[in-house]
């Protein structure tokens, strides 16, 4: 079992940067695929990212292909969410999950409570 905790959110001005982490406890921590959702005011939770439990594979939601990446580095238990070229549509709650499968779906096992970004215009 691991514990998803987010950090690294805040405000930037839009073609701005942010760096997002996702530290989970756990010995198992490198068995997990870990994913990043994200939910917008009045709108349905989405899928933005997520990597492998080796961090070999990688999927991408296509609205921030080329823009954002996933990593993952185990030895610190964390996943790395770096987001570029920020727009204010990006404006969000991200939420970092935890689960057995490599999966664009929300069907993660254990969830973070999130992590708010906010892209001005």
């Amino acid at each position: 079992q691991v514990q998803p905790v987010e950090s690294g959110g805040g405000l930037v001005q839009a073609g701005g940067s942010l760096r997002l982490s996702c530290t989970a406890s756990g010995r198992t921590f490198s068995s997990y695929a870990l994913g990043w959702f994200r939910q917008a005011p009045g709108k349905e939770r989405e899928f933005v990212a997520a990597v492998n439990g080796g961090g070999v594979f990688t999927r991408y939601a296509d609205s921030v292909k080329g823009r954002f990446t996933v990593s993952r580095d185990n030895a610190k238990n964390t996943v790395y969410l770096q987001l570029n070229s920020l727009k204010p549509e990006d404006t969000a709650v991200y939420y970092c999950a935890a689960g057995p499968i490599l999966t664009m779906l929300p069907r993660y096992d254990y969830w973070g409570q999130g992590t708010q970004v906010t892209v001005s215009s």
